[in-house]
């Protein structure tokens, strides 16, 4: 019996989200193999053969296996990273094996050189099969290169988006330089948190002036950036060709700063988009090779929208939830687009 057309979903094991738009699928009749590359190839196993035309072969979890010619969309979410434990070189139950033909020579190195190497192969093996998926929500690849702020800043201009002037730099002058120049400036990081002793800990963007830059700035890259005043923020959540925005308004110090700081503060609205926007991001999605974003913008008091960041795979149930924003139905569609 052949199996039907099945949308991969590629995801940790728990995952809310994943879950929302696994449901919608089910709910839609539509097969769904979920796996995370984390489990490789423990719980996760994989053979493929190439004929010269295509691959086929098998993904198998201990539930459920699919036909990889049968996959015809992939759902990129919060996989875990390659991560093999091999057990060779630490004494360990495999450790008879090492320099035979199932890991090659390895010529004695220790168990964490042979693991570094394993997963580096997990990853040349399994993830360059996931690679030739077709039709990724988003492709992992245009993902990992959208993330970069600097990219995305530079496709925003040549797309004819509104950018606040902004700086890189390890040097305290340069940062202060550039701070004492503008009316209102803030600091913005390239990640949003960090783990500490502590737990996790999460880094806002912060107003900031000249007196209050450092030499600590020499440690690592920061990004200083123009403040725009702003009537209120938009989170537009774009899927193919649907664009779904909410107006974002901070009722609190802290969430008219950065409303992540303070989510309770937070008020909810459908927001129209402006056409030139619209535009706009078609080109600069395309430009970036997307099919989905969670873009933020700020919208000046005089109506100008600014183009602040892009989240090729931001986070958009709490907006649905929010707004009633049928997200979830539009990422649904675009899994099963094939399929019609």
């Amino acid at each position: 019996m052949t199996q039907p057309d099945t949308v991969l979903v590629l995801t940790g094991r728990l995952d809310a989200t994943a879950d929302l738009v696994i449901t919608e699928l089910d709910r839609r009749g539509v097969p769904v193999f979920r796996c995370d590359p984390a489990d490789f190839p423990g719980r996760l196993a994989l053979s493929a053969r190439f004929d010269g035309a295509g691959w086929a072969g098998t993904l198998r979890t201990p539930y459920r296996s699919v036909e990889l010619d049968r996959i015809v969309g992939g759902y990129y979410r919060r996989p875990g990273r390659f991560a093999v434990r091999t057990g060779v070189g630490d004494g360990g139950p495999d450790a008879a094996g090492a320099g035979g033909a199932g890991i090659g020579r390895s010529g004695g190195a220790g168990a964490g050189g042979v693991d570094e190497w394993a997963s580096a192969e997990a990853r040349g093996g399994l993830g360059g099969l996931l690679a030739a998926v077709p039709r990724w929500l988003n492709d992992p690849g245009r993902m990992e290169h959208a993330e970069y702020k600097p990219v995305q800043l530079a496709a925003a201009a040549r797309a004819g988006l509104a950018t606040p002037r902004t700086l890189i730099t390890t040097d305290p002058d340069a940062a202060r330089e550039f701070v004492a120049g503008l009316a209102r400036a803030v600091y913005k990081p390239f990640r949003g948190s960090m783990r500490a002793a502590d737990g996790t800990r999460f880094i806002y963007t912060s107003p900031v002036t000249a007196a209050e830059i450092d030499d600590s700035v020499a440690h690592t890259a920061h990004q200083f950036q123009e403040w725009i005043d702003k009537d209120h923020e938009v989170r537009l959540t774009v899927v193919g060709d649907r664009y779904f925005a909410a107006r974002l308004t901070g009722r609190s110090a802290d969430a008219r700063v950065d409303w992540r700081a303070d989510y309770d503060a937070v008020d909810y609205a459908v927001a129209e988009v402006p056409g030139s926007v619209r535009a706009a991001v078609r080109a600069m999605l395309a430009d970036l090779g997307l099919r989905f974003a969670a873009m933020d913008f700020v919208v000046r008091p005089d109506g100008r929208w600014y183009f602040l960041d892009l989240n090729p795979n931001g986070q958009w149930g709490w907006i649905e939830h929010h707004t009633g924003l049928p997200i979830c139905a539009a990422i649904a569609d675009a899994l099963t687009t094939s399929l019609r």
